[in-house]
C-alpha cells in the first residue's frame, strides 16, 4: 500500500478518536455547561488537537524527532488555522444554510481533516 495512503488512513483513525473528544466536550460545554456554542466548539477542537498530536506523532508518522515542543507548536498552529476554517464552515452552514449544528460541525471537521493532514505531512512530521 502506498505510504502516504496508509498514513492518511491512520490519520483518519486518530481523527476519529479526536472526533469523539471534540464532539463530547463540545456537547458537554454547549448543552450541560451552557456556554456559547462557538466557544464550546473551540474547547472541543483544541482538546482533540492536543490528543491528535501525540497519537499522530507516535502511531501515524512514527516520528522520532526529539524537538517535540517545536513540533507541538507547529501542529497546534496548523490546528488553529484549521480551527478558523472549521469555525467559518460551521458558521456558514449553520447560520446561513440552517444546517443542524452537529451535521454542520461534522462537515466542517471533514474539510479540516484534509487541511491538517496535508500540512502536518509536509511540515510537522516530514
Amino acid at each position: 500500500m502506498n505510504d502516504i495512503l496508509f498514513k492518511l488512513i491512520k490519520f483518519g483513525f486518530v481523527g476519529a478518536s479526536g472526533l469523539v473528544i471534540d464532539f463530547g466536550l463540545t456537547y458537554l460545554f454547549k448543552e450541560k455547561v451552557r456556554i456559547n456554542k462557538y466557544v464550546a466548539n473551540a474547547i472541543g477542537f483544541s482538546a482533540a488537537a492536543t490528543s491528535n498530536f501525540f497519537l499522530n506523532k507516535i502511531w501515524t508518522f512514527e516520528d522520532n524527532n526529539t524537538a517535540v515542543l517545536n513540533q507541538y507548536f507547529l501542529f497546534i498552529g496548523i490546528a488553529l488555522a484549521g480551527l478558523a476554517i472549521n469555525q467559518l464552515v460551521l458558521y456558514l452552514l449553520h447560520h446561513y444554510l440552517k444546517t443542524n449544528f452537529y451535521v454542520a460541525k461534522l462537515l466542517a471537521t471533514a474539510v479540516v481533516m484534509f487541511w491538517n493532514f496535508a500540512l502536518n505531512y509536509l511540515f510537522t512530521f516530514q
